[in-house]
This record gives structure tokens, sequence and C-alpha cells, in this order.
């Protein structure tokens, strides 16, 4: 692999982990929002990463030359309920439907997040510096 090939592996990584904080970042946001627009609970969003071939093209293959947001999508998981008859968004029964954010989880995905954006701005810097030295020789 060349020195600007893990410049460029790097970069996709820190690019994709970027897109991650901001999905995160949506969610804790509107852990607490009733109502979303469109009139339903806020569905909290999860970036899906695909690996990309040399080529540029998407593929599933180990060992390949980057990484690329495949797409953001809603969670699949069930939204809460909470009893308050005093809030104007309350059925009948007196509920609200609640976001399905979970704060702790994405507390824990914002971590993991700054840390793999961190590694992948690790490994651009020693890459950097190895082609810098390299043009001293």
């Amino acid at each position: 692999m060349s020195l600007f090939g893990a410049l460029s592996i790097a970069g996709t990584g820190m690019s994709a982990e970027a897109e991650r904080l901001s999905a995160t970042a949506s969610n804790v946001a509107n852990a607490n929002s009733a109502i979303a627009p469109g009139g339903q609970p806020y569905r909290a969003r999860e970036v899906v990463f695909e690996a990309v071939s040399p080529d540029g093209e998407a593929s599933g293959a180990v060992g390949m030359a980057g990484v690329k947001v495949a797409a953001v999508v809603e969670s699949a998981a069930p939204t809460h309920r909470v009893y308050d008859p005093s809030s104007t968004f309350a059925d009948a029964a007196g509920y609200v439907e609640m976001p399905n954010v979970n704060p702790v989880d994405e507390m824990v995905n914002m971590i993991s997040a700054q840390h793999d954006y961190q590694a992948n701005l690790e490994a651009f810097n020693v890459a950097k510096t190895l082609a810098l030295r390299t043009l001293t020789i």
C-alpha cells in the first residue's frame, strides 16, 4: 500500500466517523422531542458503513481501500409511551409517544465514534510524517 493510499483510507474513516458523530448528536438532541416533523415521534438515526474497493466501488470484501457511509437509516427499535395527560401531544388515554433514543447508548456511540475518529487521525498523521520524511531523504 502506498503512503497516499494510507492517507486516503484514514481520510475516508474520518469522514465516515464524522457522519456517525453527526447522527449521534442529532439523536441526543432529539431524545426528548415528542413530535418530529411529519407528526410522528423522532426515530433514532443509525449510520451504515460500507467498505470501498480500490476502484471506488462498494464491496463486502476484506482489505479494501476505505469506507463510506452507505446510508443513514432510522432505528427499528420501538418508541416508548409516557403518561402525560397535560401534553398537547397526548392521545385519548393520556400517553405521549416518545422517541426510541436511549441517551446512554448514544453517549457510548459518541465516545466510540470519537475514539475511532482519533485512531484514523493518528494513522493519517503517521502516514503524513512518513511521506514528509521520505521527501527529505
